[in-house]
């Protein structure tokens, strides 16, 4: 199966090219935000790269969250329209769980922390078994003092990725020998990782309505929900 994977969910960009689970090509780039711009010519080099054709892919692998609005927006939509022209299948991955595959330690807990500001974190927690992160705790919005005493009740050693800068002291402070952190280059998402997760996914079934998973509301929905308290406010986007 060749798969394109694509993540243009955070400041990174990262676009693979796989042949089942064997890599063919890779680009990532973590110095440009302008993911618009670099994601097509970037995937028309990759695809020139090893010469391949759009027709010969199978699959698309998607990061769909969390992350940064647009930058969801780009691939999600990229990947929706390469699938849905190309008549391949669609497949989304957790952001959170695809950074957290740079894992391989067996048993091993890991947790990515997406600074969401105003002290608060996109997170989720995972264990790696048989060489993949597997869901312990759902990926979520909330307040950083609130995530801080769920991974100090796992009593174990836990691996954190992510954006450590404003969080480091009270993770060292509360987990104590259980806080471990890595070198910086493994909190930056691979595409690569991406693919290989999504390798033997169910594809989604309604390619047209798949969307990214933001995890939190939009400023424009929550300004809404504020000003149309008495209305069901389940589809935003159907209702403007």
């Amino acid at each position: 199966m060749k798969l394109l994977a694509l993540d243009t969910s955070n400041q990174p960009l990262s676009v693979a090219l796989m042949d089942d689970d064997q890599l063919l090509a890779q680009t990532t780039v973590t110095v440009h935000p302008k993911h618009a711009s670099y994601l097509q010519p970037i995937i028309e080099s990759l695809m020139t790269s090893v010469h391949l054709e759009p027709e010969d892919l199978d699959r698309v692998v998607v990061a769909d969250g969390p992350g940064s609005y647009t930058g969801l927006r780009t691939a999600v939509t990229t990947a929706k329209t390469l699938a849905a022209t190309l008549n391949i299948d669609l497949v989304g991955i957790s952001s959170i769980a695809s950074i957290a595959a740079n894992v391989f330690t067996e048993g091993q807990l890991v947790t990515v922390l997406f600074d969401g500001r105003n002290d608060k974190v996109f997170t989720g927690l995972y264990r790696i078994q048989n060489g993949v992160p597997v869901q312990v705790i759902a990926d979520q919005h909330t307040a950083f003092d609130q995530w801080l005493p769920q991974l100090a009740a796992t009593g174990e050693p836990v691996v954190v990725l992510g954006d450590l800068a404003n969080f480091r002291d009270r993770l060292a402070a509360e987990l104590k020998t259980n806080f471990m952190s890595l070198p910086a280059i493994m909190s930056i998402p691979q595409a690569q990782q991406i693919g290989r997760l999504g390798l033997n996914m169910t594809p989604v079934a309604n390619i047209n309505g798949f969307v990214p998973r933001y995890l939190r509301l939009t400023k424009a929905e929550a300004d809404w929900r504020q000003q149309h308290p008495e209305e069901d406010s389940g589809n935003y986007v159907e209702k403007v």
